[in-house]
């Protein structure tokens, strides 16, 4: 990682960029909408410009507040239009943008599943886009008139974003985190041919994963920083029993790969005032 001044500026006032595929309260199915929803919150208390940028799901379209279209985006292959929708958190002025592409998420229901609980059948397509737009806004686009110094990529649905970027000149820094090494977005090989990315990453050192392609790979590979939610947990996925099959490749990055531990917002779990414990 590139360790010049002008690419990675003191600690403090840092421009963070949070990309995830849920957040709460916009939308939740588990614990990383949890992180997702809270860590933007704690990093502007400690003084960051700390913005989330997520997928505009009908739920979360709805419950934004003060929403505007900032701009469009120019998505080669995209099916319709997609645009930058700027709004905030509806308890919190922490900026949030998301990405408005209806062909590819409006779609009531699990943002992940169909109402029958199977996978969307083009979720390749639609996380590839979200990593597509996340990349473009971590690159610089003159209609926000910000750009970040970090981006944090979460989960599968994401990861691609740190690989779109590999090799961009003045790139941010990108930090890519794990929260459940057992969803790692593969799809067959046919799909990495059908949604057209550069062929020079279908290799063992890109995202081929025994001869399937892995969105994980993409952050675990060209993410300046890698870790996950918990030292233990970092520890567990780097043994043939928790790693699924991608132990050697983790302990391989050596100490990019590190284990951090979940905080919690005590606003809403805090054992001294939950009336249900006292």
């Amino acid at each position: 990682m590139d360790q010049s001044p002008d690419r990675h500026p003191s600690l403090a006032g840092l421009r963070v960029l949070v990309a995830s595929s849920e957040a709460h309260p916009l939308i939740k199915t588990g614990g990383l909408a949890d992180v997702a929803g809270s860590l933007p919150i704690a990093l502007c208390d400690l003084g960051h410009d700390a913005r989330l940028i997520m997928p505009g799901y009908p739920r979360a379209a709805r419950q934004l507040r003060a929403s505007t279209a900032l701009c469009e985006v120019a998505i080669a292959g995209a099916k319709g239009a997609v645009r930058i929708i700027e709004g905030r958190l509806p308890d919190h002025e922490v900026p949030v943008y998301l990405v408005d592409a209806p062909e590819y998420f409006c779609r009531e229901g699990n943002p992940y599943t169909d109402l029958s609980g199977r996978d969307w059948g083009d979720n390749a397509e639609r996380f590839l886009l979200f990593s597509r737009v996340v990349a473009q806004l971590a690159a610089g686009l003159p209609a926000l008139g910000w750009r970040p110094d970090v981006l944090h990529a979460n989960d599968w649905q994401t990861a691609l974003a740190p690989a779109l970027l590999h090799g961009v000149p003045e790139r941010p820094a990108t930090v890519f985190t794990i929260h459940n090494l057992a969803y790692q977005g593969l799809f067959d090989r046919a799909t990495f041919d059908r949604i057209g990315l550069p062929l020079a990453l279908w290799s063992v050192a890109g995202l081929e994963f025994h001869q399937r392609m892995s969105f994980i790979k993409g952050g675990i590979v060209f993410a300046d920083r890698v870790n996950t939610v918990s030292p233990t947990y970092a520890e567990e996925v780097r043994t043939v029993r928790g790693g699924c099959g991608l132990e050697g490749l983790l302990r391989q990055i050596g100490s990019r790969f590190s284990g951090i531990l979940n905080g919690i917002d005590y606003r809403d779990w805090n054992p001294a005032t939950d009336p249900l414990i006292l």
